[in-house]
């Protein structure tokens, strides 16, 4: 088990390294990896891009299931692991339906969108035709830090 919790937060690791990028071009910094749950490989990795490209689609977690479902040749991912900074909204936690992701892990939770336990849950609502096991709180706090010093700098910049 602890082993597993290592590999957790490795994973989670790169998905903060790329949240750090959105920050380059003054995007939320959320991070999202995508991984084959077997393995271990990292097929995907994407940062929020809405500032940059000028997209309200462009979350981390949409990008990085897109470049995965490329890279792999199938939509369908459900031997796959989204490792995400944040909590998905509902539109990428739609997306983890539609993709079939098999695991969703992310950081910290996101009280005001949080669509995977919070304010909605699309993994395990029991209308929808797949389900995906939940990891919540994978170093939140280093996930939320990095949420809060943004928006704390652009309130006071």
């Amino acid at each position: 088990m602890e082993a597993a919790g290592a590999q957790l937060s490795s994973w989670m690791g790169l998905a903060l390294r790329q949240a750090e990028l959105a920050l380059e071009h003054d995007d939320v910094p959320v991070g999202a990896v995508v991984v084959h749950s077997t393995t271990g490989e990292v097929v995907a990795t994407a940062h929020n891009a809405r500032e940059r490209d000028h997209d309200p689609t462009a979350h981390a977690e949409l990008i990085a299931l897109r470049t995965a479902a490329d890279r792999v040749g199938s939509w369908r991912l459900t031997d796959y692991t989204l490792v995400a900074t944040l909590e998905p909204c509902p539109m990428c936690a739609g997306a983890v339906w539609a993709a079939r992701i098999g695991r969703l892990i992310f950081g910290a939770p996101d009280a005001k969108a949080g669509a995977a336990g919070t304010l909605y849950n699309f993994a395990t609502d029991p209308r929808l035709n797949h389900d995906t096991e939940v990891v919540a709180g994978v170093r939140a706090q280093e996930c939320g830090e990095l949420l809060t010093s943004f928006f704390r700098s652009r309130r006071s910049g």
